[in-house]
């Protein structure tokens, strides 16, 4: 980002519960983004009406080649916000060691939309963007790290440059919020720097 531009990060939560951990880590993503000089643009998933990929057609309606989903709620509309957004953090619940069920049918549809850009040689939304994932486990704390698999093989198949994946529990909820916050601060300072090239790699052997 030149100049004077701030830098613009979109940031999902996907819980009912809005005193939870879930919405304590999305508050910690925002202040960090705010606190380096960026906006934050918020995507409550839940309170919005987005229903799961319907399978169109065969198998694939108009997300294959427009690049749109033709089944009409609330997603068509927070496709076209996200669009200009400079990063993502996704914070969600783990349920059965796996994003909640409001966040995979926006992500699964998403994925529809925009992949199929990188796969045709195209630049998906998140393309070479720094992108932030957060599972926060507020029951047993169990399925964290599948979570955050998930999460890491979504921003991937979108061709996103992974930042940082984030576990939180209840027991680890007081150190976490701090590293979600400096996360979210650094990404915005300094996540659009080449951290890794070959070259780069052969200097730091």
């Amino acid at each position: 980002m030149g100049g004077d531009t701030k830098m613009k990060a979109a940031v999902f939560t996907s819980s009912p519960n809005k005193d939870g951990l879930t919405a304590a880590c999305g508050k910690a993503a925002m202040q960090g983004i705010k606190e380096a000089g960026g906006t934050a643009l918020h995507i409550d998933l839940n309170s919005l009406n987005i229903g799961r990929c319907s399978v169109c057609g065969n198998g694939w309606g108009t997300c294959f080649k427009e690049h749109s989903c033709q089944v009409i709620d609330d997603f068509q509309d927070t496709h076209s916000k996200i669009k200009d957004q400079d990063a993502y953090v996704i914070v969600s619940p783990v349920y059965w060691g796996e994003m909640s069920e409001t966040a995979k049918a926006f992500f699964d549809r998403l994925r529809r939309c925009e992949a199929f850009k990188e796969m045709m040689k195209g630049k998906s939304i998140m393309h070479k963007k720094p992108v932030i994932g957060v599972a926060a486990a507020g029951g047993s704390g169990n399925g964290t790290l599948s979570c955050l698999e998930s999460m890491e093989r979504f921003y991937k198949q979108m061709g996103a440059d992974v930042f940082d994946l984030i576990g939180v529990t209840r027991k680890s909820r007081a150190y976490k919020m701090e590293t979600i916050r400096a996360a979210c601060k650094e990404m915005i300072l300094n996540g659009s720097k080449e951290f890794f090239s070959p070259e780069k790699y052969e200097q730091d052997r």
